[in-house]
């Protein structure tokens, strides 16, 4: 892509379009693999920013065998190489030579780069086909010498995407160019997506939607101008033909073999107002230790799911594991057991106890997705940090625990430890909440032995209300303004 060429319209993706811009003007032949959970907007991505130069794209076909896959290749060689006699190939190998004859006809220049598009890869890997091998074989003997070749493997698999191309260990090993993992929009993209499609929220309200559906832009893609939060999300997670009142069924089904244990996972996240370590992520899914269990969290924490909070002692056993979907956590909490019951279903769930859980931990959920901004509006960005988590849980009755979900350790011999707080008006730190906070200092400075500064910085939505409790303990405040800064 020149200097003259129009703009690419894809809102959002900055970094992305950087990298896909350099490959496209790299003299170099380019393996570009993309990986992300579904709905992300992978697929559009790639066809929206090379719209000019794919000149065959296959896309794989959900659970259906290797004769049907093969079916669909020369369908599509057929439809991006009219004129050419496209007969059904009788295995991969056979095929991916027709994609090279046909390639090889209609070649235009070597020096314009031309755009080779897989998309759900995976789906295309059924077993026993052959197809990894063919298409190792396409790339290492044909379109790696091609510098006028730019082939894109896309999957919304991301574990089986990153087992066996990312870190293959066959022919395929050490060969991609470019890898992308495509995650959900940050609410600087979220904000610019709504802009882009005229609807007008303020911060707080998109930071509500934001917590509930994600920066998932297909489900963004539904927001309607003109109507309320409370009513595109009546509208699309509770009225009997919302178009998310069942996304939840398909949504890991289509990823994972058997989903089984995912789901368990996701389930035991969703029922705490915490994050949960290994050992009680076990207990409470009732999953023996071992690969089944190791594997669907490793698929979960790969495909964007699950939040995987480093411990600050560095002992694995003391990670936090968080549910990080958002969608996923609003279904299970609210969608599951509310859906088609009448109208206005979360103008009326949205108040009391449950709703001021759900919204504590969807925050805080938010605020680790926004580490970067987060640094931004401490003035830190250009100091080297370590963020973790960190909690402490007491061997006796009497003695004393804490849990931070926040700690950014940083290299000025600083601690920002971080409270994140959401709330329509000003947080209120009252005598008994800045009992707790001391507590978590306290308790934090006595376990860890930690001779470092301590700042404690409160993260919160309509800032905090300054009282004497405030100006004793708060030393630095981020706003939810500041978390939709450009990173």
């Amino acid at each position: 892509m020149s200097s003259n060429d129009p703009p690419r319209h894809v809102v959002g993706r900055s970094s992305e379009k950087e990298r896909l811009a350099a490959a496209l003007n790299s003299p170099d032949p380019e393996l570009i693999a993309i990986y992300g959970r579904r709905r992300v907007g992978k697929t559009f991505l790639i066809r929206e920013f090379f719209r000019n130069e794919i000149v065959f794209e296959l896309t794989g076909l959900h659970n259906e065998p290797m004769g049907r896959q093969l079916e669909n290749c020369a369908i599509s060689l057929r439809r991006h190489f009219p004129g050419q006699f496209v007969s059904t190939p009788p295995s991969w190998l056979e095929a991916f030579e027709q994609i090279k004859d046909s390639i090889q006809a209609s070649a235009e220049s070597p020096t314009r780069k031309q755009v080779l598009f897989f998309d759900e890869f995976p789906w295309l890997a059924t077993r026993r086909s052959g197809f990894l091998a063919a298409f190792e074989a396409f790339w290492n003997t044909f379109a790696s010498r091609r510098p006028d070749l730019m082939v894109i493997i896309c999957g919304s698999a991301a574990s089986w995407m990153i087992r066996k191309v990312i870190n293959s260990k066959g022919g395929l090993h050490n060969r991609t160019t470019v890898r992308i993992c495509l995650k959900p929009f940050t609410l600087h993209e979220t904000r610019e997506y709504l802009e882009h499609r005229r609807v007008k929220l303020s911060e707080f309200q998109m930071a509500q939607l934001y917590m509930a559906v994600g920066g998932v832009p297909h489900y963004l893609n539904y927001i309607q101008p003109g109507q309320s939060v409370a009513q595109n999300i009546d509208r699309l997670c509770f009225a009997k033909d919302g178009l998310l009142v069942d996304e939840y069924q398909h949504l890991y089904a289509a990823l994972f073999d058997d989903s089984t244990n995912h789901e368990s996972i996701v389930r035991a996240l969703a029922s705490t107002g915490r994050g949960l370590t290994r050992n009680e992520l076990l207990t409470a899914t009732s999953l023996k230790s071992g690969g089944a269990a190791t594997s669907a969290l490793r698929e979960l924490i790969q495909s964007g799911f699950v939040h995987e909070c480093p411990p600050r002692n560095n002992k694995t056993k003391d990670a936090i594991f968080r549910l990080a979907d958002e969608y996923s956590l609003f279904y299970l909490k609210w969608i599951k057991s509310n859906r088609t019951s009448g109208t206005n279903i979360w103008l009326q769930k949205a108040a009391g106890r449950k709703y001021a859980s759900w919204c504590g931990y969807a925050f805080e959920s938010l605020c680790l997705k926004h580490i970067v901004q987060i640094k931004v509006a401490l003035g830190i960005a250009g100091v080297e940090t370590t963020e973790s988590s960190w909690f402490y849980r007491p061997k006796s009755k009497n003695g004393e625990g804490a849990q931070i979900d926040l700690v950014i350790d940083r290299r000025d011999q600083c601690i920002n430890i971080s409270e994140m707080k959401f709330s329509e008006n000003p947080f209120v730190i009252n005598k008994r909440y800045a009992a707790d906070l001391a507590r978590k200092l306290r308790v934090f400075r006595e376990r860890t032995g930690s001779k470092s500064t301590l700042f404690l910085t409160m993260i919160t939505s309509s800032g905090v209300k300054q009282n004497d409790y405030a100006r004793d303990l708060v030393t630095s405040e981020v706003l939810l303004a500041d978390l939709f800064a450009s990173p």
